[in-house]
């Protein structure tokens, strides 16, 4: 079997040898019906819009657009602005006029405020207003009633807005219980509706940072808030909600979003990481939508819409001769549905339509849906493929240009033992020819998970072991993870809560929960000044026993919280500046990153890039650093899937992605461990990981035949570094994803100076 092993095409392997992989248990995790947003979504059906868009309300400023839409129901007013953006990039954002309390809108994930086209009226008729959008020939056709946007280029039709109608917008209403409070407020809907309200200034654009809403700044409203009519408890769990043990209050009550984008000509849908699934989006009507929530999931499985660890709310949509892309730019919890009038059709049928007069033009249907915050969509106009994730690059950054180092292959488990086993294991590397770049410790290497430190009898001198893998031009990468101890002798610990630097729960108090250390309190990193903390701690002189040479892994950055709900933070927890958890929930494992990677540039003040490998991921998030596909299993489905899963993580602007090798839960048989090596040489970030359960894998435990072949593997892997640094580059100036599909575009060109 070993020498066939090293003829046979890997695509053969793959589809032939599935195994069975663990189950996650899925009753730890919500499914749309569960959530009550999602499932009070769900249930509007199409073509029975409420809003209406007052045309006469329209303010043109040089850059952007403003009007008014009112919901006719409820007569509660929004303000929708609109801009041009340079590069063939629109962006639409609806927010409440009036709100009670300010609306999360998500900061430090775009590079700036995008520079913007100058907007002009070139249409009015009744009933509908159209604007051109700088000088690429893009319009867009505002429809009064009911409220749609049409976007063109020219004559033709690139997308639609609520065009199904499916625009929501939960408004905020302060909770009343009494019988007299419920007949006050059928008493003002029924004047409202015989009263006109005088037009309101416009709001001033938001600041460069963002208050909370506490201190009732971080609202753009130039008049003061005011109540909008309140409404009877829709259904239970409007305001309180429980799953399994856990209830999460909403002081607030329901302020979900929702949103609907009709793609006409457009079959085939990408993007939305990260879900164990093809690359391809696939309908999902009649079963769950594709959800967008940073979870530690457990044994996931795979070909499911599930949320996995990170999440970037991109779609891309393509079709020939036009690649689109919408950036749904929301940190709460979010849904996306996917429809198509082509679902179902085989190849025969669709050619059958084509016979037959052209039959039905594709059309894809999206529609996304968020517990919080407001709208605020940017789409990208393409042409090409490369345009849109280019125009995405200069909205969010680019992958950051990584360490040569990084590059290599990095070998890991859960756990080495001790520096005796460290040094054991990179001795075996020189022995048997083998490559390697880094060596990873996990979370037993520290003195009892307290991060920042070591084991004082396994790692008593951390500093010469590094130095010692340095002088063989080798790394290591130690695990620091975001949940620190509750131990009164921690250093971390006390000034953390000395400083209030820790996650609030609704109450005031330090939020805890358990995960690894046992009892556990959460840094909150959505306050600079804890980033800042952050950073700081990784100085050779805070961090004892750290040299250069030591880099970083930031795992269950989600947050994940073994005793909350779903495995992770309470959504009524509060963060700096008043908000809820809920409102940022996404965002989180970004912060984590981003102070982590700030923390190594500034211990070289400059000198050195970082190297850090993060599990949580959020748009902007390709910025600091690596991820990687989670804790997979080591089966063929799992192996199969990593491909698709990275080259989704590349068309959303996350290049340096990589999956365990060997599979991280359970033992792979030597034909997957080295079918593993060889798909994993070409991978962005290489590196063998597995559980603390399982058996040790090291290369040179396979056999002669089958330790060749990963030998080979690599090697290849090493040859290639150029390339792969080459690539990288490439990808950090222009956005490319650094993993694609397909052969180059000129194929008499040389083959060295592609990455295929």
């Amino acid at each position: 079997m070993a020498a066939a092993l090293g003829r046979w095409p890997l695509g053969l392997t793959l589809c032939c040898l599935l195994g069975a992989s663990l189950a996650v248990d899925r009753g730890n995790f919500k499914t749309c019906e569960q959530s009550g947003f999602c499932r009070r979504q769900r249930r509007i059906q199409p073509g029975n819009s409420p809003y209406r868009a007052l045309l006469e309300s329209l303010e043109l400023g040089p850059d952007v657009a403003r009007m008014r839409l009112v919901n006719e129901v409820t007569q509660v007013p929004l303000l929708l602005e609109l801009w041009g953006l340079s590069g063939n990039v629109t962006r639409l954002r609806i927010q409440e006029l009036n709100p009670l309390r300010p609306r999360y809108q998500v900061p430090d994930v775009l590079l700036g405020e995008p520079p913007a086209e100058r907007l002009e009226v070139t249409g009015r008729d009744e009933g509908t207003l159209e604007l051109s959008l700088g000088p690429g020939g893009h319009r867009l056709l505002v429809t009064e009633r009911p409220f749609r946007l049409d976007l063109l280029r020219h004559r033709e039709l690139l997308c639609s807005v609520n065009a199904r109608g499916l625009l929501v917008f939960e408004h905020q209403r302060r909770r009343r219980d009494s019988l007299a409070d419920k007949v006050s407020s059928v008493w003002d809907k029924i004047k409202s509706l015989f009263r006109r309200d005088p037009p309101k200034d416009p709001p001033g654009e938001e600041g460069a940072a963002q208050e909370g809403p506490e201190d009732g700044a971080g609202s753009t409203q130039s008049e003061k808030p005011t109540e909008p009519p309140a409404e009877p408890e829709e259904e239970p769990g409007a305001w309180e909600e429980t799953f399994k043990t856990h209830t999460d209050s909403k002081p607030y009550g329901p302020t979900s979003v929702g949103l609907d984008f009709s793609l006409p000509g457009f079959e085939h849908v990408y993007g939305i990481p990260e879900h164990a699934d093809n690359l391809r989006l696939r309908p999902t009507e009649g079963g769950d939508p594709y959800r967008l929530y940073n979870l530690d999931v457990f044994q996931y499985e795979v070909f499911t819409p599930m949320a996995l660890y990170g999440s970037v709310p991109l779609l891309l949509a393509h079709r020939p001769r036009l690649s689109l892309g919408l950036f749904w730019l929301n940190a709460a919890e979010t849904w996306v549905d996917i429809g198509s009038n082509t679902a179902g059709k085989t190849l025969f049928g669709k050619l059958l339509d084509y016979m037959q007069g052209g039959g039905e033009t594709p059309q894809t249907e999206v529609r996304w849906m968020s517990e919080s915050g407001v709208i605020d969509v940017f789409l990208l106009l393409g042409p090409g493929p490369a345009d849109v994730t280019a125009q995405y690059g200069r909205l969010t950054g680019t992958q950051a240009l990584p360490p040569l180092f990084s590059l290599g292959y990095h070998q890991s488990r859960w756990n080495y033992q001790d520096e005796a086993d460290v040094e054991a294991v990179e001795r075996g590397f020189e022995e048997h020819e083998l490559p390697l770049d880094v060596l990873w410790l996990d979370i037993e290497h520290a003195d009892g998970k307290r991060y920042f430190t070591w084991d004082p009898a396994k790692f008593p001198n951390p500093r010469g072991m590094l130095e010692r893998l340095a002088a063989r031009k080798r790394r290591m990468v130690s695990i620091v993870d975001p949940h620190i101890k509750v131990d009164g002798g921690y250093r971390v610990h006390s000034e953390l809560r000395a400083r209030g630097l820790y996650v609030k729960t609704k109450d005031g108090n330090d939020y805890e929960g358990w995960c690894w250390p046992g009892s556990s309190a959460y840094p909150d990193f959505t306050n600079p000044e804890m980033r800042e903390w952050w950073a700081n701690m990784f100085a050779y002189d805070q961090y004892e026993g750290s040299t250069e040479a030591l880099f970083t892994w930031n795992d269950m950055n989600e947050p994940s919280v073994f005793s909350g709900p779903e495995v992770t933070m309470h959504k009524d927890a509060r963060h700096f500046g008043g908000w809820e958890h809920r409102e940022l929930h996404n965002i989180y494992g970004l912060y984590v990153h981003k102070a982590t990677a700030e923390g190594q540039i500034r211990r070289s003040g400059g000198r050195l890039r970082p190297f850090v490998l993060s599990r949580a991921f959020f748009a902007g998030s390709q910025r600091y650093g690596a991820v990687w596909t989670g804790d997979n299993t080591a089966d063929w489905e799992h192996l199969r899937i990593s491909i698709p899963m990275c080259l989704s993580f590349g068309l959303a602007g996350l290049a340096f992605c990589g999956a365990d090798v060997g599979g991280f839960f359970q033992n792979p048989g030597p034909e997957l461990q080295v079918r593993w090596y060889q798909a994993g040489a070409f991978q962005p970030f290489f590196r063998a990981h597995a559980h603390l359960d399982t058996a040790r894998r090291e290369p040179w435990l396979l056999s002669p035949e089958h330790l060749a072949m990963v030998r080979a593997a690599l090697r290849r892997r090493y040859a290639l570094l150029p390339t792969w640094y080459t690539a990288f580059y490439h990808c950090h100036r222009q956005g490319i994803p650094v993993m694609r599909c397909g052969a180059p575009k000129n194929p008499k060109s040389n083959p060295k100076t592609h990455l295929r």
